[in-house]
C-alpha cells in the first residue's frame, strides 16, 4: 500500500498568535479550522506540511507585520512533547470526542 507524502509529512504543532483587537477574530476563526484550540490565543494538533504552509499564507493576510505575530513550535509526533497543565484546563481534546 502506498501512502502519500501529504499523509506521511504530518506533525503536531503548536501555534500561538498576539494579533491586534480588530483582526483576533479572523485569526481565531482560522486557527479554529486546522487545529484545535487549547487556550486564548493558544492552539494544537497534528497537521501536514501541506495545510501548515496554508495556514501560515492565511494568517500572512490576516496580520500586520509591523504588529502581530504567530510563533509555531513543531515537532515530529506528540508523543515527544510532555505537557503538563498547572490549574484549569480551559479546553480539553476529550471534550471533543
Amino acid at each position: 500500500m502506498v501512502v502519500s507524502n501529504k499523509i506521511r509529512n504530518k506533525m503536531y504543532v503548536i501555534l500561538v498568535y498576539d494579533i491586534g483587537q480588530k483582526r483576533v477574530g479572523k485569526m481565531l476563526k482560522l486557527c479554529r479550522r486546522y487545529l484545535n484550540w487549547i487556550q486564548n490565543s493558544v492552539f494544537e494538533g497534528e497537521i501536514s506540511e501541506v495545510k501548515l504552509k496554508e495556514l501560515i499564507a492565511k494568517a500572512e493576510v490576516i496580520m500586520d507585520k509591523e504588529f502581530d505575530s504567530v510563533i509555531i513550535f513543531k515537532t515530529r509526533q506528540e508523543k515527544w512533547l510532555e505537557k503538563q497543565i498547572v490549574g484549569k484546563e480551559l479546553r480539553s481534546l476529550e471534550q471533543l470526542l
